[in-house]
């Protein structure tokens, strides 16, 4: 058998040498090579040439996707590929979109068991990134040097003094983290301990920028089970704690727990919860200690194999020591990706948040002592190329821009901010 899979390689092989000689289409030469180069994989037991059979199939369904992102079964493939290397995250990303086109039910049931598998097996999950990130208002200023404040003489105007302009600046964005998720059971136990799985991770973000003034920094940390409920539900229980770091100095910290869940209602369609509790504190600003929470519900639909959208809403809320910074509001968002031809991918994400801040407004400099709200819209765009990749990463450009209005004076701002990275490829 396996010299059945050597012969198959090298007769793809033959045949991408003959079209290129003879100036066919190469779209179908090139996807008989990459089949060759996957049979190759299966056959050898060698984990070094396997892997390196498995670098070569997925490097030949890239590049023919790079130009022709409608093929469904060059995807299909390229997701084997990934899942028999491991790669469960871009396995399960390209299934998924595959799920998206016109496939016969034998194929879908077994894209499904594929599924099941990565969801079941233990794993190990990794991302890096490095950015650079230049930002228009880097202090979140408005910019507005007059203030009304009412005095016993009538609402009069006073001057703010001081640097209080927007101040831009280009900054450096790293990031990285990772998480191991280890059964707690032997697989196949009647009792269901197969389906338990304890989750530990940590993550770190710098971003930095001359002077340091701007800089901000935090590290987290996470622990807890994970249940299997079924073959299309998962929950998660972690203990969280994390750091952040201004200009430098230690700044809060935070103790909870998180929540999470997982439900694949079809398969191409996903919704996810989450709901967190954590007590805040803070190193020189005491007033804004205390309990903080979020919960959200979202959803992510591959509405066509070159097509993916999402969407979540949800609630932020604060307690804090004072009762002017206790706060509370509605977010919500919704995003789109789009895979085009010549190795573009398109993204476009927007999202509302309001905040409605408690007491008065006396301490954030409200017209007529009104309670603060807050509106914040964010909208972002990034493209990157698919095509060129360095060590398995491409480039990826992302704009985004930021306004909060608010009833607070001088308290709202505009910022426009960029980030030039490197991402996975696909």
């Amino acid at each position: 058998m396996r010299a059945l899979y050597l012969i198959l390689f090298a007769g793809a092989v033959l045949l991408v040498a003959t079209t290129i000689a003879y100036g066919q289409d190469r779209t179908e030469a090139r996807f008989f090579a990459g089949m060759g180069a996957l049979a190759a994989a299966r056959a050898t037991a060698d984990r070094e040439m396997r892997d390196e059979k498995l670098d070569e199939a997925i490097g030949i369904f890239r590049s023919i996707l790079v130009d022709r992102p409608d093929l469904v079964r060059v995807r299909l493939e390229l997701a084997r590929a990934f899942f028999l290397k491991e790669e469960d995250t871009l396995a399960r990303r390209h299934f998924e979109q595959v799920l998206a086109g016109d496939l016969p039910p034998a194929v879908a049931a077994n894209i499904r068991r594929f599924l099941n598998i990565m969801r079941s097996r233990r794993r190990w999950t990794a991302h890096f990134g490095a950015a650079i990130a230049p930002d228009s208002n880097l202090n979140a200023a408005s910019g507005s040097r007059t203030i009304f404040v009412d005095t016993p003489f009538g609402r009069l105007p006073f001057t703010r003094q001081g640097d209080i302009a927007p101040r831009s600046g280009l900054g450096v964005s790293l990031w990285g983290g990772g998480e191991y998720q280890h059964p707690l059971g032997p697989p196949g136990s009647r009792s269901g301990a197969s389906r338990w799985r304890l989750r530990s991770g940590a993550d770190a973000n710098i971003r930095e920028y001359k002077g340091g003034t701007f800089d901000r920094h935090s590290v987290s940390a996470h622990l807890g089970p994970r249940r299997l409920i079924d073959a299309r539900t998962e929950a998660s229980l972690l203990a969280t704690v994390d750091r952040q770091w201004a200009a430098g100095m230690p700044e809060t910290d935070r103790f909870g727990l998180r929540l999470e869940a997982e439900r694949l209602l079809t398969p191409r369609l996903a919704m996810f919860g989450q709901a967190s509790a954590a007590r805040r504190n803070c190193r020189d600003c005491d007033w804004i200690d205390g309990p903080v929470g979020d919960v959200s519900l979202g959803a992510s639909w591959a509405a066509l194999p070159i097509l993916r959208v999402g969407g979540n809403a949800g609630w932020n809320w604060s307690r804090t020591n004072a009762e002017h910074w206790r706060s509370g509001g509605p977010r919500a968002g919704l995003g789109a990706t789009l895979t085009l031809p010549a190795g573009f991918t398109l993204g476009l994400y927007a999202s509302l948040q309001r905040t409605e801040y408690q007491g008065s407004g006396l301490a954030h400099n409200t017209i007529d002592r009104e309670p603060r709200e807050d509106e914040t819209q964010t909208l972002s765009l990034s493209v990157h190329n698919r095509a060129f990749t360095v060590a398995g990463f491409s480039p990826r450009l992302s704009l985004v821009r930021e306004e909060r209005d608010t009833n607070a004076q001088a308290l709202d701002y505009k910022r426009n901010r960029a980030e030039l990275s490197f991402v996975r490829q696909f």
